[in-house]
């Protein structure tokens, strides 16, 4: 009695593979950029809250200049005096999106946005690259 594998035995295996492969690649791929494009909303959102928190206590939003290295560390002690110990985000880094980019913030009267430059790191883009708008995520 043998013990091995026969040649057609091995090309059934091998056909059967193939076609898994086939069908299964294609819906896996991108998705791993969809759910950092997802991550992000979710992260413009923490922020977010956190630059109206900001707003509450003092009656305006960190300033251009401030960005968002005001929600960590008091910017101005005499114009911000009632600024908690702990800040408003945790850490000690203004955060980053998936791609290990700043987040833009940019204050605009009585409204703010928040910007992430996508996978490449550059304005504009289309698909992983595409650049996302707090304002968008909130569709």
């Amino acid at each position: 009695m043998k013990k091995a594998f026969s040649l057609m035995e091995l090309m059934v295996v091998i056909i059967i593979l193939g076609l898994l492969t086939t069908l299964v690649l294609p819906n896996l791929i991108g998705k791993s950029e969809q759910a950092k494009q997802k991550l992000v909303c979710i992260q413009m959102k923490t922020i977010s809250e956190s630059i109206k928190m900001f707003k509450m206590d003092f009656g305006n939003f960190p300033t251009m200049d401030e960005g968002l290295g005001a929600l960590l560390t008091n910017p101005d002690s005499t114009k911000y005096k009632k600024y908690p110990n702990g800040g408003y985000l945790d850490g000690k880094t203004t955060p980053k999106d998936s791609w290990n980019n700043e987040f833009i913030y940019i204050p605009s009267g009585g409204d703010f946005e928040l910007v992430s430059l996508g996978a490449d790191g550059r304005e504009g883009g289309t698909d992983e690259n595409e650049d996302i708008y707090f304002s968008k995520c909130q569709e």
